[in-house]
């Protein structure tokens, strides 16, 4: 078994609102769970008004694939972010069992 864990920091300079980066947040997470079957989580900075951090999981059979799915997640994330923008991520790949 194969974990994969993507942990994405956003900025989301024009909120000024812990409710409008809620929304900004919930639309993301909702479109990158429905398109990729993964979990997402807000895991970092709930309380900061303009910085969002996430973390994305997967689990395959394959650690190729893991990453490859993590991969297309960043990727979607990068293009339909809305307005938040990608400050830093990272993919780490875990082997258990």
């Amino acid at each position: 078994m194969h974990i994969g864990a993507l942990k994405v920091r956003l900025r989301i300079p024009e909120n000024h609102s812990l409710k409008g980066k809620r929304m900004i947040v919930r639309s993301i997470t909702s479109q990158v769970k429905s398109k990729f079957n993964v979990s997402v989580a807000e895991i970092e900075d709930q309380d900061m008004w303009q910085v969002a951090t996430l973390g994305i999981t997967c689990v395959s059979n394959d650690s190729r694939r893991a990453n490859e799915t993590l991969s297309y997640v960043m990727n979607f994330i990068e293009a339909n972010r809305g307005d938040a923008e990608v400050l830093d991520y990272e993919i780490e790949l875990l082997h258990a069992l």
